[in-house]
């Protein structure tokens, strides 16, 4: 039984690991940091920039981490306007507002 709770938690660790930077400084990427540069570059049609954050971590930890950005601009913007979370991801997707 432990070993397989120990092969799952082998298996998050790893996703969530992080790479090397390559200009000299020896801190790794944070997935939040990738995901935060993976987002801009996106909404700034930056192919080239998307696609070097998409390498700082594992595809699984930048899914995670533009998740996470996800749901806190969405609360943030939810907030600043008074509306629900739920009325202001319909309203940034184009989506008709839910009953």
């Amino acid at each position: 039984m432990w070993g397989r709770f120990r092969k799952a938690g082998g298996r998050v660790a790893d996703a969530l690991r992080t790479e090397a930077k390559t200009d000299g400084d020896k801190r790794p990427h944070n997935l939040f940091e990738a995901a935060a540069v993976y987002v801009a570059a996106g909404a700034e049609d930056d192919q080239e920039r998307a696609d070097e954050a998409a390498g700082w971590v594992s595809p699984e930890a930048l899914s995670f981490g533009v998740n996470e950005l996800a749901c806190r601009a969405v609360i943030a913007l939810a907030r600043e306007r008074g509306e629900s979370p739920r009325t202001v991801a319909r309203e940034l997707l184009g989506l008709p507002t839910a009953p």
